[in-house]
């Protein structure tokens, strides 16, 4: 076991658990409801839409791929802007990047009650719903704030869990088509620009949570070598799941676009009665494994806001016999317990979808930022990274015109919050100095 993380924080994640600590923060709950929304949207075509919003989120990535390596402490994307940018910058991205990944795993907690209503009706009503979200939290906090370790096989343990019930459809969806079972569609007029520009948004957002994943490097056993192998492994595994995913949906469904439950719509057609209920043990699995990710690797957000100076120093206390973040583990897991019981689902998708795009541009920019401040610290280097570098902010500026402006009028209450904080934190200086 590594213990020469700053701060006394143990390097516990692998290779491997962080390449599943990664695809666990991207696959959520929307794999379960989101083909049928990028259905109605683009129609037939929707497998293509499907794969070019992984082009797209993989320009993105692999930006982040480079400009990860340069770095071994904790804080993922606030970090990059801290180092490559002015300090208003990093903050900015750091309360961006926190709201965003704090308000994904309430959903998604609310999501886990909502699927466990198909089981035990009561769960919908006030009392147990509630007892179900504290436990559901509760549970893992515990679990986390006990050594990262744990938290990473468990968090390595969900991952697997809930890609094998997605798996079985894809191969029980594609035994279905070739057996000659494919629905007759008619063909549909092409879709004009804003139908394609809404999907591929929708879709971009169904490929985010990557970055929550990559904050806590201080815990990585070899975070420079392992986040670009993580990062691309998550890729290729989630577009090829994505893609096989919406093709089986339009393929088996006669009408996918109006399908509240598409994925156990197809179970029940390909697999029997047995299969629905296996999409509802998957969906289940599926938000309880996205949490467990989330509760991982969030908190490590306002440890490294706290240890740069840019949050109260509480923030940054480590356990001193578990060495982990504990209150800000427990501060996360507190506020995401409020947030599963009081906010709506609909306001974390608009914060999610504003402030992803502010903060993935910023790290595309910092590339090039990087390549200039310190050529030789990175151990991966993306090639033609430049280029990717513009092609990823350009990608997020034509992104944004699909933004309603309830989203833009919550990304500008945020950055008023990260401004006001810089304004209290601009004149100390940095008590610890980064290294690349």
């Amino acid at each position: 076991m590594h213990t020469d993380g700053p701060a006394g924080l143990v390097r516990a994640i692998g290779r491997w658990s962080l390449a599943a600590l990664i695809i666990n923060s991207i696959i959520g709950s929307g794999v379960f409801g989101l083909p049928s929304l990028v259905a109605k949207l683009t129609g037939t075509l929707s497998p293509l839409a499907v794969l070019m919003a992984g082009i797209a989120m993989g320009v993105i990535m692999s930006c982040f791929a480079e400009v990860a390596s340069h770095f071994t402490q904790t804080g993922g994307p606030y970090l990059y802007a801290r180092v490559a940018f002015p300090r208003l910058i990093g903050i900015e991205v750091g309360w961006l990047l926190w709201l965003t990944r704090l308000t994904a795993p309430a959903a998604n907690a609310n999501l886990f009650a909502i699927y466990l209503g198909e089981f035990w009706p009561d769960v919908r009503l006030a009392i147990p719903r509630l007892i179900v979200i504290t436990l559901l939290i509760g549970g893992l906090t515990l679990v986390n704030i006990r050594g990262v370790g744990a938290g990473a096989k468990t968090s390595s343990v969900f991952t697997v869990a809930k890609l094998v019930p997605l798996l079985i459809v894809i191969v029980a969806g594609v035994i279905y088509v070739a057996s000659g079972h494919r629905v007759v569609t008619v063909s549909s007029p092409m879709p004009g620009s804003k139908p394609w520009i809404q999907a591929i948004l929708m879709l971009i957002f169904s490929y985010g949570g990557f970055e929550s994943a990559l904050t806590p490097m201080a815990e990585a056993k070899d975070p420079r070598r392992d986040a670009a192998f993580g990062v691309f492994v998550a890729l290729i595994t989630c577009t090829i799941i994505y893609t096989m995913i919406q093709w089986i949906v339009v393929g088996v469904l006669p009408d996918p676009a109006h399908n509240e439950r598409p994925l156990a719509e197809v179970a029940r057609l390909t697999i029997g009665k047995s299969g629905a209920a296996l999409i509802a043990v998957g969906a289940l699995i599926s938000t309880y494994g996205h949490l467990s990710a989330n509760i991982l690797a969030v908190p490590r957000i306002t440890f490294a806001l706290a240890e740069g100076g840019d949050f109260p120093a509480i923030f940054a206390a480590v356990h001193r016999k578990f060495r982990t973040p504990y209150f800000s583990i427990l501060v996360f897991a507190l506020l995401t317990w409020l947030f599963a019981a009081l906010a709506s689902f609909s306001w974390n998708v608009t914060l999610s979808a504003v402030a992803r795009l502010f903060f993935c541009a910023v790290t595309c920019a910092a590339l090039p930022v990087m390549r200039k401040k310190d050529p030789n610290s990175t151990l991966f280097r993306l090639p033609g990274g430049t280029v990717f570098a513009f092609a990823g902010v350009l990608t997020c500026i034509v992104l944004a015109t699909g933004i309603e402006l309830s989203g833009s009028l919550i990304l500008v209450a945020t950055v008023a919050v990260a401004f006001i904080n810089w304004l209290v934190v601009r004149r100390k200086a940095r008590p610890v100095e980064v290294t690349l």
